[in-house]
């Protein structure tokens, strides 16, 4: 089954047609028990969805990494607006995790099991500024990477692309959390790239200021509206936006890693 999923979610996303192109996946599989998920209550919040919340009876967490293009890096370089192209993306790539993971589960439930995503996978507490589902913790249990002193899950393709998950209760052999420091700042000091790209101020090296940041991704959601499926809504005016920034990911040594 799991050679089903890689060979499923790499042909899909090399064959989907968009304005924005993504590299190859970077694909694991958590056990829903693992102590890293166990610990999300206190690690993130203690309103954070469990696996076993979204499907009884859960087994794995199937968790895949899209990297974006560097040309698509280059472009949200500099400045402290966001791209043009980074905010589509941001759009497409949503559509693309919707698409892609109903057809996961077909997969899934063509083969006997059960899958979902939890609706929590697309909310976002704008009074707390944290999602009850988070996909970098997930991604980070199944193997596919280290956070970085940016808060993002640096893999071995990069930290430039964005995660998704799916939760089912077919038993797949877990992949096991990295236990390399991809991080160059937590490894041995040399980096901090991320902090001086921080358009916000909101990176530093003992701390995150959460309200920083994402007061310039409402900045650039007041700039960037109607690009797609964005889950901002701008009560002032009855418009959407996309809140993006990503300046934090495009710029250093960890945006593309080894390539």
């Amino acid at each position: 089954m799991k050679d089903r999923i890689i060979k499923f979610i790499t042909e899909y996303v090399d064959g989907y047609k968009a304005e924005t192109e993504w590299g190859r996946p970077l694909i694991g599989f958590a056990d829903a028990a693992h102590p890293i998920i166990m610990e999300l209550h206190q690690s993130v919040g203690p309103e954070h969805v469990m696996p076993e919340d979204v499907v009884t009876g859960a087994k794995t967490v199937i968790a895949y990494f899209l990297p974006f293009t560097k040309d698509l890096a280059k472009s949200n370089r500099g400045g402290t607006t966001a791209s043009r192209q980074w905010a589509l993306a941001y759009e497409e790539t949503n559509v693309l995790f919707t698409e892609l993971n109903d057809g996961i589960i077909k997969l899934l439930e063509d083969a006997g099991g059960r899958a979902a995503v939890t609706p929590e996978a697309v909310k976002f507490d704008r009074e707390m500024l944290i999602s009850n589902w988070s996909q970098r913790h997930f991604a980070r249990a199944a193997g596919l990477g280290t956070f970085g002193l940016n808060n993002m899950l640096i893999t071995k393709q990069g930290c430039c692309g964005r995660c998704s998950t799916v939760v089912t209760d077919v038993t797949i052999e877990p992949d096991e959390p990295l236990k390399e420091e991809l991080c160059l700042y937590k490894k041995d000091g040399s980096c901090g790239v991320c902090v001086k790209a921080c358009p916000a101020g909101a990176l530093m090296p003992d701390g995150y200021d959460r309200k920083k940041c994402y007061a310039v991704c409402r900045k650039n959601a007041h700039i960037y509206r109607g690009l797609g499926s964005s889950y901002a809504d701008d009560e002032e005016n009855g418009t959407v936006g996309s809140e993006v920034c990503g300046k934090c990911v495009v710029g250093g040594p960890c945006a593309f890693w080894n390539k």
